[in-house]
């Protein structure tokens, strides 16, 4: 991501309120994900290269949920309404009396386009060192629906929309996105002249470009590749937002030293960070917040989320590492295992078809296939802890809170309901009988019932 450069404050507009019918959802279309994040917060990562000392979300369509949903992620969010469509510098006047008084520049973005990089937007803020107005553009073979940008030479006179061009303007191919920057109080006073008389009796902000060169102000186009202004208004294009997202991270991730065994089928969330040697095995998925450090290796058909693995660690195939999982050094996970909000500490391993959640598993431990830790009353969560160096037998429960200490061991089929202290072999089996020629006897039995029945 690009550093800052240009010293000027910024607040960030980011529009929001927009109902997304053609998604057929309930969901608001900014809420929609893809690299399990929300569109719209995509958008606002991408404003952090500005450093923004303000940013103001303008919400209408779910506004609670979307509200509520987009604090999760940054906690500093202000929220402005837009109770009624009624167009673009609409939706940004509303942000008005929340930067009243702000001396800095004011840039707007779109909560359903989420691939307008901090590179784009920083080139943006150093064309506002020479230019008043500056707008994001992008030149397409095929303009269609959107706005045209019309210059004179290096200067932008104007932005109209397809809706209300003219032949001539609709064979331009420099097109509109959407952003747009500018000092923050000369955007709102332009948006004050703006009028509704066009083809959808909307206030458009693109007519800003017009007014500003009206008053003698100078105005000029950035421009990125096409798509990065994709907005997703269908399920088809969130697919294909998905598909786009996913290739730049198989791509990033390569590029930085990490090797992936099936591109194609290895899934990203938005933060993901996979250390340099890491490898990463087929179809392996990563949700939010999880750190794979250098030389760890994720083999294949794994699923993590919320999880930190640590060098030297191996998870898989087949595992899961639920919130909370905390691989140390060395430490392994084997197939069918899933951990959940649980530390293994340095050279501990799970290696076969077992639970480990609440627990913090001690330096050298090995947990013996089948064990569970028991965590859940029903109503509470409990902990269990596992010195270093102990070895838990095969089928054990651990029925939490329990302490196995340093050393100790637990017999195969054991389940643990008090502590074991340091070096103690903890046994809870039921003692064995064999009747003797009972098994035949009893499916004798069974099998006359069977056939009593089906007669």
């Amino acid at each position: 991501m690009a550093s800052r450069v240009s010293s000027k404050p910024v607040a960030l507009i980011l529009l929001a309120a927009g109902q997304g019918s053609r998604m057929n959802s309930d969901l608001p279309k900014v809420l929609h994900q893809i690299g399990s994040a929300p569109l719209a917060v995509h958008a606002l990562r991408a404003a952090t290269a500005l450093e923004p000392e303000k940013t103001v979300v303008v919400t209408g369509h779910g506004a609670d949920k979307v509200e509520a949903t987009l604090s999760k992620h940054y906690d500093d969010l202000i929220f402005a309404r837009q109770t009624e469509q009624n167009g673009t510098a609409h939706a940004v006047d509303q942000a008005r009396s929340a930067l009243e008084g702000f001396a800095g520049d004011a840039v707007v973005l779109y909560g359903d386009t989420p691939f307008v990089s901090g590179d784009t937007l920083q080139h943006m803020a150093d064309a506002r060192k020479t230019a008043d107005v500056v707008v994001l553009g992008f030149k397409a073979d095929k303009p269609g629906r959107y706005g045209r940008l019309i210059t004179n030479g290096a200067s932008l006179e104007k932005i109209v929309e397809a809706k209300d061009a003219t032949a001539e303007q609709l064979a331009v191919k420099l097109c509109n996105s959407g952003v747009i920057m500018c000092q923050s109080q000369t955007l709102f006073e332009l948006i004050s002249e703006v009028q509704n008389n066009n083809a959808t009796g909307e206030f458009y902000l693109t007519d800003i470009v017009g007014l500003a060169r009206e008053r003698g102000l100078t105005a000029v186009a950035v421009t990125c590749d096409e798509a990065e202004t994709l907005g997703i208004n269908t399920r088809e294009e969130l697919a294909a937002a998905e598909r786009t997202f996913q290739t730049r991270m198989r791509a990033e991730a390569m590029e930085t030293g990490v090797s992936l065994a099936d591109p194609d089928s290895t899934f990203f969330a938005y933060d993901t960070v996979l250390g340099r040697d890491a490898m990463i095995g087929p179809n392996v998925v990563f949700g939010p917040d999880v750190t794979v450090e250098s030389g760890a290796e994720i083999k294949a058909f794994c699923h993590l989320e919320g999880c930190h693995v640590s060098q030297g660690s191996v998870v898989g195939p087949f595992a899961r590492l639920r919130p909370g999982a905390e691989l140390e050094e060395g430490a392994k996970v084997g197939n069918f295992v899933e951990i959940k909000n649980a530390t293994l500490a340095e050279g501990a391993k799970v290696n076969h078809l077992s639970y480990v959640g609440d627990a913090h598993v001690g330096a050298g431990a090995n947990i013996g296939a089948g064990t569970i830790t028991c965590n859940y009353d029903g109503v509470f969560k409990h902990r269990t802890t596992i010195g270093a160096g102990a070895f838990i037998g095969s089928n054990t429960l651990l029925i939490a809170p329990v302490d196995v200490g340093a050393d100790a061991m637990t017999g195969s089929g054991t389940v643990v309901t008090e502590d074991v202290p340091d070096g103690d072999l903890a046994l809870s089996r039921v003692r064995q009988t064999n009747k003797a020629g009972f098994a035949r006897k009893l499916m004798q039995m069974l099998r006359a019932k069977k056939m009593k029945k089906d007669a």
